[in-house]
C-alpha cells in the first residue's frame, strides 16, 4: 500500500513538470516571441531539468533510509551478540557446576551420617540395656527412674599409644663399615590395586648385604636412637637411586610411583634439606613420580621449621605417604593440603578392630579420604582373606609379603646401570 501511495505521489510529480514544462513552452512562444521550435526545445530542457532535480532528491532519500536500516540491523545484531556472549556465560557457569560429582558428594555425606547415625543408635541402645540391668541388680535404686535422662557416657578415642620398636641387632659401626665398603642396595616391593592385582607404585627398601651374602632388613641396622648422619646419608642415596629409576622407567615407556622413606632425621638438618630441595628442583619433571614415605609419629612430631619444608617439598610437585598409622581420627583435608597421599595402616590389626582406628563404618572410610584424593592402603597382608574382606570394604591398594616380597631393581633402571650382571641383587624385573 506504501509503494502504491508513493508511485501515485510520483505520477503526480511528473504530470505538474509537464503542465510546468508545457506552461514554459507557451510563455516562450508567446511572451518572448519564439519561434515553435525553440519554444518546445525550453519545454524539453525545463522538464529534464526538472526531472533529474526529482529524481536526485528520490536517490538521497532512499539512500537515507538505508543507512538508517542498516543502523538499525547493526544495533539488532550487536544485541544479539550481547545475549549471545550472555548465554554462553550462563552455560559455562551451568557446566562448571558439575552437578554429578556434586551429587555423588551429598550421596556419601548421606551415607556416611546414616552409619554414624546408626552407630550411635546402637551405642545409645547397648548403654540403655546396662543402665537397665545395673538398675535390676540394685534393689536400693529407684525403680522409676527414666533411663532416657540418664547421660550415656561419651568414649574419648584412644589415646596414640606408640607402637613398640625393637632394637637393630646390627650395631652402628657395622652399619658404618658397610656403607663405607658399597654394602647397602635398594630393593623394590609393590603396591598393587586389587582385584586385578596390578602395581600402581614401588616402594624403595633399604637392605645391608652381610658378609656371608645374606640380606638384613632396613629394621634390623637402621638406627633408632642417634645416628642420624647414618639415616640422612641412607634416605639420600635412596632419593637418588629413586629418582635414577625414576628418568629411566619413564624414558622406557613405563612411568613408576616410588615412595622413598623420609624421617625427621633429614628434615631437621638445613644441609640435607638444601639437597633434598635441589634435587627436587633439578627434576621437577619426574616430581610427580616420587611419594616420600613417613611414618605418622614422625609426622605427628614435626617442627614448624620441618613443616615448611614439607609444605615446600609438596609445591614442588612430590606427595608424602604416612605409614604406620595408630588413627584415622585425622584432618584429612589437612593433609591433602600438605601433600598426603595415602595413610597406611597395617591390614590385621585394621580388620580386627577398626573401631580403635576411626569412627566411620569400614565401608566407608576409604571412600570418605578419597573425597580429598587421599587413598587408604592395607600393610601387611598375609592371606587371601584379608584380601576378599579389604576388597568388600572398597580397600582397594594393598601390600605385603603375600602379594610381593621385596626384590631387586631391574639393572637397566638403577643407578648404577653399568654394574656387571653376575651380581644378584639386580636379576629381579621392576
Amino acid at each position: 500500500m506504501t509503494r502504491g501511495f508513493r508511485a501515485a505521489v510520483q505520477a503526480l510529480v511528473y504530470s505538474f513538470i509537464a503542465l510546468s514544462a508545457a506552461g514554459m513552452g507557451a510563455l516562450a512562444y508567446f511572451g518572448l516571441t519564439f519561434t515553435p521550435a525553440n519554444a518546445i526545445l525550453v519545454a524539453v530542457v525545463f522538464a529534464c531539468t526538472c526531472v533529474v532535480l526529482m529524481e536526485r532528491v528520490l536517490r538521497q532519500r532512499a539512500e537515507n533510509r538505508l543507512e538508517r536500516a542498516i543502523e538499525d540491523l547493526s544495533r539488532l545484531l550487536a544485541t544479539d551478540a550481547q545475549a549471545g556472549a550472555v548465554l554462553g556465560q550462563r552455560i559455562n557457569a551451568i557446566a562448571d557446576l558439575n552437578p554429578g560429582q556434586r551429587l555423588e558428594t551429598v550421596e556419601a555425606d548421606i551415607s556416611v551420617l546414616g552409619t554414624v547415625i546408626r552407630q550411635v543408635a546402637e551405642a545409645v541402645a547397648e548403654v540403655e540395656d546396662k543402665v537397665a540391668k545395673a538398675g535390676t541388680n540394685r534393689p536400693d535404686r529407684p525403680q522409676s527412674v527414666d533411663n532416657r535422662m540418664i547421660a550415656a557416657p561419651i568414649d574419648e578415642p584412644p589415646a596414640r599409644v606408640p607402637m613398640p620398636e625393637t632394637e637393630p641387632v646390627i650395631p652402628i659401626e657395622v652399619l658404618r663399615q658397610a656403607i663405607d665398603e658399597n654394602r647397602l642396595v635398594h630393593h623394590i616391593q609393590p603396591v598393587v590395586r586389587l582385584p586385578q592385582r596390578r602395581a600402581v607404585g614401588y616402594d624403595l627398601v633399604p637392605r645391608l648385604m652381610l658378609e656371608d651374602g645374606e640380606l638384613a632388613e632396613s629394621q634390623d641396622f637402621m638406627p633408632r636412637r642417634g645416628g642420624k648422619d647414618i639415616v640422612r646419608l641412607i634416605e639420600g642415596t635412596g632419593l637418588i637411586e629413586a629418582v635414577a629409576i625414576a628418568r629411566r622407567s619413564r624414558t622406557s615407556g613405563q612411568p613408576a610411583m616410588l615412595h622413598i622413606p623420609l624421617s625427621r632425621a633429614t628434615l631437621g638438618d638445613e644441609a640435607a634439606t638444601e639437597q633434598l630441595l635441589a634435587t627436587l628442583d633439578a627434576n621437577r619433571a619426574i616430581a610427580g613420580a616420587l611419594t616420600f614415605l613417613m611414618r605418622d609419629a614422625d609426622w605427628q612430631e614435626m617442627t614448624t621449621r620441618e613443616r615448611a619444608v614439607v609444605e615446600q617439598v609438596a609445591r614442588k610437585g612430590a606427595g608424602f605417604s604416612l605409614a604406620r598409622m595408630r588413627s584415622l581420627r585425622v584432618d584429612v583435608a589437612d593433609l591433602a593440603a600438605l601433600g598426603v597421599r595415602s595413610l597406611r595402616v597395617d591390614a590385621s590389626r585394621f580388620l580386627e578392630a577398626p573401631e580403635k582406628f576411626t569412627d566411620f563404618h569400614i565401608s566407608d572410610i576409604a571412600n570418605y579420604m578419597a573425597r580429598f584424593e587421599v587413598s587408604l592402603l592395607a600393610t601387611g597382608i598375609a592371606s587371601e582373606r584379608q584380601i576378599v574382606e579389604l576388597l568388600d570394604n572398597d580397600i582397594v591398594l594393598v601390600q605385603g609379603d603375600y602379594i610381593a616380597a621385596p626384590g631387586a631393581v631391574r639393572s637397566d633402571l638403577v643407578l648404577d646401570a653399568a654394574r656387571p650382571a653376575t651380581q644378584p641383587l639386580r636379576r629381579a624385573e621392576l
